[in-house]
């Protein structure tokens, strides 16, 4: 229930004050050229302090994807010599767990599959701007703030995931899957679980107008059903007890791809939403100089390789994506982010209310 409720309202603006607060004192006196809480003089250079420091943690939340965020965390480990508390979720059980723990923050970087959601976090004071971090001249700039409150190091698409066994002739447009053919097929995920499928609703919407919503209230006719998080969607599309995912990640269906699965994806003409995964630095962290290290880690060429590796989207565009389509081959539709993250909560609440 928490984890739900908190995902679908967002952060209400009295936990958002308190969390503020919270952070605000825990940070009070924290500066570049005051000692960090790790000890550390902060000089600007993670790895300066870093090397100074005798800290050696950090606690990470991230959203995933489960290897990825594992082989990650060996990296920056093997590099700095810090050991990391990993916490893995999607982003509505991450957002849940700090409010659970606003009186007591843990976290000192988080790793969200939402654009809005951190950019709700800057919004309300509660990341911690890192504007030297190595490499971030190099990002997409549309999807990390050039403050340096937060960086999207890497970024997946949204298609129309189908069974190659089920379905011969792909459909070509968002439209397609309100057809009578396809009447109780498909599976859409849940935007109050899953910060992707959220990305996808409000930025249709935000391309669209109000006219959008028609699109849903076809899909719910045609007996689309809202299935879960991402792999939950998917799931039954693998096995072949349902055809399609709207709105699937594509990443995920990559990778069920490589592994022989009778499953592929595509992006329909009108375009879609990319979803990117950005990166921040909580203010509340105890570990600054350990935060930042781990930032310019996510950016360094080791680690773009590393998302290529797992069928993502680079953040930097230096890197190319490996066996999936690049950036520039996926249509994508215009939206509009501030208008995404302000409506979030509302079209979250309209669309499970829709799709019960």
């Amino acid at each position: 229930m928490m984890n739900k409720h908190v995902f679908r309202t967002g952060w209400k603006k009295g936990a958002m004050l308190a969390l503020t607060l919270t952070f605000g004192l825990a940070v009070a006196g924290c500066g570049t050229d005051t000692p960090s809480k790790d000890g550390a003089q902060a000089t600007g250079s993670a790895g300066q302090a870093g090397a100074a420091s005798t800290d050696q943690k950090l606690v990470v939340y991230s959203a995933g994807p489960d290897g990825l965020a594992k082989k990650l965390v060996a990296g920056y480990e093997a590099q700095n010599g810090v050991k990391v508390e990993l916490f893995q979720g999607t982003t509505g059980k991450i957002l849940a767990r700090m409010e659970a723990e606003k009186a007591n923050p843990v976290a000192d970087v988080v790793v969200l599959a939402s654009l809005p959601s951190v950019q709700g976090l800057k919004k309300d004071g509660l990341t911690l701007p890192y504007p030297d971090a190595k490499n971030a001249d190099k990002l997409n700039p549309d999807w990390s703030d050039k403050e340096g409150n937060y960086f999207s190091t890497s970024a997946s698409a949204l298609g129309i995931a189908y069974n190659t066994k089920l379905v011969k002739t792909p459909p070509t447009s968002w439209a397609d899957l309100a057809k009578p053919e396809y009447k109780d097929q498909i599976n859409i995920p849940d935007p109050s679980l899953s910060g992707s499928a959220l990305d996808f609703m409000t930025g249709y919407l935000s391309a669209n107008g109000d006219g959008g919503w028609t699109l849903f209230e076809q899909y719910k006719a045609n007996g689309v059903a809202m299935a879960g998080a991402n792999q939950e969607a998917l799931d039954p599309v693998i096995t072949g007890a349902k055809s399609m995912v709207a709105a699937a990640v594509d990443y995920m269906t990559y990778k069920a791809k490589a592994k022989g699965e009778p499953i592929d994806i595509v992006y329909p003409k009108e375009g879609t939403v990319i979803s990117p995964r950005p990166a921040a630095i909580l203010k509340s962290t105890q570990h600054e100089q350990n935060a930042k290290a781990f930032i310019d880690y996510l950016l360094s060429d080791e680690a773009q390789k590393l998302v290529a590796d797992a069928s993502l989207l680079p953040g930097r565009t230096d890197v190319k994506a490996d066996k999936r389509a690049n950036l520039d081959e996926i249509p994508l539709l215009k939206t509009n982010w501030e208008w995404m993250g302000e409506h979030g909560p509302d079209v979250t609440e309209k669309f499970t209310q829709m799709f019960k």
